[in-house]
């Protein structure tokens, strides 16, 4: 009996020797593939083009030209202070005018090498910058991405999204749930009627093309209750848009949301 045990204890040591040797030749291949990508296809930075250490990364140069949404900034919409008025600080637009969610966080002000990216990602079918932009939205989030329940991407109506063919909110969402560990949930939310593009329309016209533009489908209802929800789109302009989804999500029950773009578009600090 003695042995036996004895023999089953070697066993086992050989195969943790060879699921740990097995573990470092895997760890060895992946090296060397990146390594055999990397000469062939030297990373660059994603800004301008330059070359780089590391594969999805931007220059220092193009690094300096980021105007990172830092503290001191309002609680609410997450806008910048020009000079710092105290911890939990909310700015006179958010007392004026309360957002229908509860906070906003953002990487950056919508200009310069952020505005490049956001462009490159949306129109240029520059998907493979949503794990970089992604990463630098976790850090952003103030915290809000790792107490979240679920990571629900801003949509896409059916018709827009068969053009463009594909999302670039529901990328960069997806890029966050994979690296925080948080489920991607984009069925919580539908664009149920076709809407103007955006892009040139004034404050007033934003909210009212967007109008019950949103719903939460009957079936994930009782998913939404009560739960705290991240929700993701690339750029912060008037609010309109994320209004109206964070409406659709409210009137289903939804706890708490806080909204996490990329960019926000802003002349100046508050």
């Amino acid at each position: 009996m003695q042995r036996s045990l004895e023999g089953d204890k070697v066993n086992l040591m050989d195969r943790d020797g060879w699921r740990n040797r097995a573990k470092r030749w895997r760890t060895l291949v992946g090296e060397f593939g990146t390594a055999a990508v990397n000469l062939v296809f030297p990373p660059v930075c994603c800004g301008c083009g330059r070359l780089t250490g590391d594969a999805h990364a931007v220059c220092p140069s193009c690094w300096a030209g980021l105007h990172l949404v830092e503290r001191p900034y309002c609680e609410i919409l997450g806008s910048p202070f020009a000079v710092d008025p105290g911890p939990g600080a909310v700015s006179p637009q958010a007392i004026a005018n309360p957002p229908v969610f509860d906070r906003l966080r953002s990487v950056s002000l919508h200009e310069g090498i952020a505005r490049d990216l956001v462009h490159g990602l949306k129109y240029r079918d520059r998907t493979d910058l949503a794990s970089m932009m992604a990463e630098w939205m976790i850090r952003a989030s103030d915290g809000t991405v790792a107490a979240a329940d679920m990571i629900v991407p801003v949509p896409l109506h059916a018709f827009r999204l068969w053009r463009r063919k594909f999302n670039q909110s529901a990328e960069l969402a997806r890029c966050v749930s994979e690296r925080a560990g948080k489920p991607y949930r984009p069925e919580a939310l539908r664009r149920i009627r076709r809407t103007r593009r955006q892009v040139g329309l004034g404050a007033p016209a934003r909210e009212e093309n967007v109008r019950g533009a949103f719903a939460v489908p009957e079936s994930v209802r009782p998913g939404i209750a009560g739960k705290r929800i991240v929700l993701v789109d690339d750029v912060y302009t008037t609010g309109a848009t994320v209004s109206a989804a964070t409406r659709a999500l409210k009137r289903a029950g939804a706890g708490d949301v806080t909204v996490l773009t990329f960019a926000m578009a802003m002349s100046e600090p508050i």
